[in-house]
């Protein structure tokens, strides 16, 4: 099953959990802390809530945009989807075996037009020993840094 991931930066987590409850009628799949993720049914949508300061977020729309995503059910998939990318002539960045909003995956990164960043990506393990929180650092291309760096990392 592929869904729709997006990732929105929230400066009230709590708050936003509760909103996000109510909107779609489902709880948190995942909570950690600085992020909740909800596996919504329908519309199939993976929503991923990822705590940011005020200053970093800003307001209304615009701020509320972390990255988004297609969630896909295996890791040929993601390989397909690095296939077509990159025989598009976009520029990508891979990332295997990574942990990431708390979980194990490979994925494949690039950046539309107006540069928001888009994964395809495949969940390997949910709860691995080794996980690391979400951030804000996402991956520019060509940079070794992927989207969970250690807080501070620059992209």
């Amino acid at each position: 099953m592929s869904r729709v991931q997006l990732a929105l930066d929230v400066v009230d987590l709590g708050a936003s959990v509760a909103f996000y409850s109510t909107l779609f009628g489902v709880e948190p799949r995942k909570r950690r802390p600085g992020y909740a993720n909800f596996a919504i049914a329908e519309p199939p949508l993976k929503l991923v809530l990822i705590q940011s300061d005020e200053a970093t977020r800003g307001t209304g729309a615009k701020g509320a945009l972390n990255h988004l995503g297609v969630e896909v059910g295996s890791g040929e998939e993601v390989t397909a989807a690095r296939t077509r990318l990159a025989d598009a002539g976009l520029a990508t960045f891979d990332e295997d075996d990574t942990t990431c909003c708390y979980a194990l995956q490979d994925k494949v990164w690039v950046h539309d037009p107006a540069g928001a960043p888009w994964e395809v990506y495949v969940v390997k393990d949910e709860d691995p020993a080794d996980a690391r929180p979400a951030t804000a650092s996402l991956p520019v291309l060509g940079s070794p840094s992927p989207c969970c760096a250690p807080a501070g990392a620059d992209a």
